[in-house]
């Protein structure tokens, strides 16, 4: 029997045979999924994984990362990265990981997709900000982007039903962040169990690295001059030349393990341009912190201003001040949370104009 003669509601059963007879001992098989929170049945034509992909592709969220701020904010240059844009750079990279590693694709490109939903306006300035205008109301909160991607897929999707998928997509979005630290470095993060999820998280490091670079060196925020001369006589002078190095070394150290890693001096040479940018392109003065300075104090001030005033964020309005100052101070301060967090730059903006500025000052 071919593939044309398959009926379309064994599909998904051909596929999954496909998948176990074809990938590596390691990978993780669509129809061995720990599964859903909610139970459902199983699509005719599409795996699990496929199923998880396609809710992602067309969430909210991810319709509003190409206005949210990688490097620089809301650039008037067409050719500068969004979110959205480093999204598919790490799931490209990612996926070429998984594919000549044997591992599986669909579960790879759907973390991917999805680990980025929860970040701010204005990128990791944005988070910062807003866990600190957070603990002004309570003390004891935090905010991380990708505890906040996993709540979006859990609870605040399709109108609060979430997007109900499976144990290992979201596994692997909780387990892609890195902050500063090294690749490699595991305490005090959480590391996802499969391997697809470790495609995504060294992916994800591997595309901002060299897109970041890519970006600030055509903005005249760095020289390729000025980065670690040494780092780059192993990876490359070149953006495409780096990440092909980056990902032969991963290919290389991990094909036939159980694990998916970077190592050696591809490794070491990694971990000194990310501590590199770390040094002075995300935490010193550069060309955009003014502006990024601006967006952290609207961010800031809209929160409490929506703290003050729930009803301005009501769409609907439910939320009625006497109502909401009934409401316990870490259930307020979330509402606020979750709908500050998904605003893109420009919406708040927007926003920070309409409720601050008169007629007369706005342009």
């Amino acid at each position: 029997m071919t593939v044309v003669d398959i009926p379309l509601s064994q599909f998904r059963e051909y596929t999954e045979a496909l998948e176990d007879s074809t990938l590596s001992p390691y990978a993780v098989r669509s129809s061995q999924t720990r599964g859903r929170a909610n139970p459902e049945e199983p699509d005719p034509v599409r795996t699990a994984f496929q199923r998880d992909r396609d809710r992602i592709l067309h969430s909210k969220a991810f319709r509003r990362l190409k206005h949210k701020t990688q490097v620089f904010i809301d650039p008037e240059e067409d050719h500068y990265r969004t979110r959205l844009t480093h999204t598919l750079e790490v799931a490209q990279i990612a996926r070429t990981l998984a594919r000549a590693l044997r591992l599986n694709e669909d579960l790879t490109e759907a973390i991917t997709l999805a680990h980025d939903l929860g970040h701010t306006p204005f990128g990791h300035g944005g988070e910062h900000a807003l866990e600190e205008v957070l603990k002004e109301y309570v003390p004891e909160a935090h905010f991380h982007h990708y505890e906040q991607s996993l709540r979006i897929v859990d609870v605040l999707e399709r109108g609060g039903r979430g997007l109900n998928l499976t144990w290992e997509v979201r596994d692997g979005i909780l387990g892609h962040s890195k902050g500063s630290a090294d690749l490699g470095i595991v305490s005090g993060t959480h590391m996802p169990e499969s391997l697809e999820g470790m495609c995504v998280r060294i992916a994800d490091r591997i595309a901002y690295i060299n897109h970041d670079i890519d970006d600030t060196a055509s903005a005249g925020v760095l020289n390729i001059d000025d980065l670690p001369q040494d780092a780059l006589d192993i990876v490359g002078r070149s953006h495409s030349k780096r990440i092909a190095t980056m990902v032969m070394n991963v290919l290389e150290s991990s094909i036939g393990q159980p694990e998916v890693r970077m190592t050696g001096a591809v490794l070491d040479a990694t971990n000194a341009l990310k501590d590199y940018m770390y040094a002075n392109v995300y935490t010193l003065e550069t060309r955009g912190k003014l502006e990024l300075q601006k967006g952290q104090a609207m961010l800031k001030e809209m929160f409490r201003l929506y703290m003050g005033q729930p009803n301005l964020f009501s769409e609907d309005g439910e939320f009625k001040l006497g109502e909401f100052a009934d409401v316990p101070m870490p259930d307020r301060a979330r509402a606020v949370t979750d709908f500050v967090a998904g605003m893109t730059d420009r919406y708040l903006a927007m926003k920070f104009k309409q409720h601050f500025m008169t007629t007369a000052w706005a342009p």
